[in-house]
Parts: structure tokens; C-alpha cells; sequence
């Protein structure tokens, strides 16, 4: 039995009449092959890079753009690129558009890129996900890749929340932003709205109202919660456009320093409110219980 313990219990070395060194490099070898099955790391030039056809991200920030082009300046690109060798001796993007504009801004000839194999459909999908994962995209790229991953790679929910990493429900609520008019999806490229502001307007039934309240959020301001509500109201109503805002009066010096010294005199911070007609409010700000009997003492003196 003992034996029989033994035999069961011998290493690889045993087995193949091999020492252990040995063995380490067939395992060293065996790791190498499967690497070079990926592809490999090289200096590429940039000036033979094609850009990516399939780049969800349409815009990039000129500022920060150029403080990454100085970032690769100081410290080089720690990232390397990725991209697909192509037959005419050029290299397709896959991913690190920025990295590529960043490092002609700045007259860099090579960069260090990833080669992968891979056809157009492997391409698209590794773009988008890269993409997903990594940029700073606004809400409708977002849902763009989404709608790209599942009619062009043949995804379906599910699966595109598998590769992803993000819950099907969350998936399924971007591709509802493509579903706004026009006028709203670009108020959420330029950042006007919010991902947060968007959502409730689907409620809204009526196109024309989801359009007016959209125009009302971006002159008014309005919160996140106070378009939660507007929508709940309205979802089957038609919602009209207020009225512009009135021109709001400026403080005189004596009516500012008047706050300035209420306000140190309670302290706690004091907002005027005023209307056209100088009607208005005075808010004073608490922190909690305490600081409001607090303050509710001092002007009872």
C-alpha cells in the first residue's frame, strides 16, 4: 500500500524521467505558446496606424487631450495600444485613440502597441467593450455601443452583460435613452442634462412634452427630483413651457453687507430671494436641530 501511495504521489518529473528544472521550462515554454497564440508587444510606427472605423467615442476634450500629449511627454505611454495587423504592412486601432492623437500632438514617431489577431466582427466587439470599460463616454455612446454590440455582434442582453461586467437592467436603461427625441440626446452629449434627468422623460408619453420640459430643465435648472415629480404629474398630460425667468434685481452694497452682517451675526449662512418687484425671501441655513434652536435664540434676542 505504501507503494502504491508513492507511484500515485510522483511529480511530472518522475514520470517523464525529467529533472525539475526541466519541467519548469517545459511549463515556462507551454505559457510562451499561449501568449504568442494572443500576439505581441512592438514599437510601431504611428504614422502607420489606421484609426478604428468602429471608435464609439466621436469627440475628445481638447484640453484634456493635451494635458495627456504632456503626460506621455514626461513619462511616455505606460498603456500600450492595441491593434490588428491588416495587409497592406498597416495596423487597424483597436483601442487608444487618445493615446494615438496624444502622442502626434507632441511629434512621438513610435508607439508601443498589442498586435492582436482578429477579423472585423472580433474588432468591433473589442473596441466597443474596451471602450465601455475604460472612456469617459457620455450616456448616449454609451448606448450606442450597447445597440452596436447587440445588432452587429450578434449579442443579446444578457450576454452583453456577461462580457461587460454591468447588470442587464442597466444595459436595458441606456438603450431606452435612444429612444428620446433628437434635441434631448444631444442635450446629454453636451452635457446639459444629466444621465439622471433623462430617465424620467421616458415616462412622458408625449414627445412634444418630453421636448418642452427638456427646454425647462436647461433654463430653470431644475433638479433630478424635481423632474422625477414634473413626470410623474404629467407622463399622460400635455406639459406647456413656463414662462422665461424674470430678470432678477441686483443687491445694492447697503442690501449686501446688510445680509453680510446678519449672517455673521447668527452664524450661519443668509440667501436673499428677491422678485422683480423686490418681494421676497430670506433663507437662513441650519445644520441640524441644535444649530436651529441655536439660532432661533439669537433673534428672539
Amino acid at each position: 500500500m505504501k507503494k502504491d501511495r508513492s507511484a500515485l504521489g510522483r511529480g511530472l518529473s518522475s514520470i517523464l524521467g525529467t529533472n525539475n528544472d526541466e519541467v519548469k521550462n517545459i511549463e515556462i515554454n507551454n505559457e510562451a505558446k499561449k501568449l504568442n497564440g494572443l500576439g505581441n508587444f512592438k514599437n510601431i510606427p504611428v504614422s502607420e496606424i489606421i484609426i478604428n472605423p468602429f471608435q464609439p467615442r466621436q469627440e475628445f476634450e481638447h484640453e484634456k487631450l493635451h494635458e495627456l500629449a504632456s503626460s506621455i511627454e514626461n513619462f511616455g505611454v505606460i498603456q500600450p495600444i492595441t491593434v490588428r495587423k491588416m495587409n497592406n504592412n498597416s495596423y487597424q486601432l483597436i483601442s487608444g485613440e487618445r493615446r494615438v492623437r496624444a502622442v502626434k500632438l507632441i511629434g512621438v514617431n513610435y508607439i508601443p502597441a498589442f498586435i492582436r489577431v482578429a477579423n472585423d466582427q472580433e474588432t468591433l466587439e473589442m473596441a466597443l467593450i474596451e471602450n465601455i470599460q475604460r472612456e469617459n463616454l457620455n450616456p448616449i455612446e454609451i448606448a450606442l455601443s450597447y445597440e452596436r454590440l447587440i445588432n452587429e455582434v450578434k449579442l443579446t442582453q444578457e450576454q452583453c452583460s456577461e462580457r461587460i461586467g454591468k447588470n442587464r437592467s442597466t444595459i436595458a436603461n441606456f438603450l431606452r435613452l435612444l429612444k428620446l427625441p433628437p434635441i434631448i440626446q444631444k442635450g446629454l452629449r453636451e452635457k446639459s442634462i444629466s444621465n439622471g434627468h433623462a430617465r424620467p422623460l421616458l415616462a412622458i408619453e408625449c414627445k412634444e412634452s418630453q421636448i418642452n420640459l427638456f427646454h425647462d430643465i436647461v433654463a430653470h435648472g431644475f433638479s433630478v427630483r424635481e423632474v422625477e415629480q414634473i413626470c410623474k404629474e404629467f407622463y399622460n398630460k400635455s406639459y406647456k413651457r413656463i414662462s422665461k425667468k424674470t430678470e432678477i434685481p441686483q443687491l445694492s452694497f447697503s442690501h449686501q453687507k446688510l445680509i453680510h452682517d446678519i449672517s455673521k451675526s447668527l452664524k450661519t449662512e443668509i440667501n436673499l430671494r428677491l422678485n422683480k418687484k423686490y418681494k421676497g425671501k430670506l433663507i437662513i441655513h441650519f445644520e441640524d436641530e441644535e444649530d436651529l434652536l441655536r439660532i432661533a435664540n439669537n433673534l428672539k434676542k
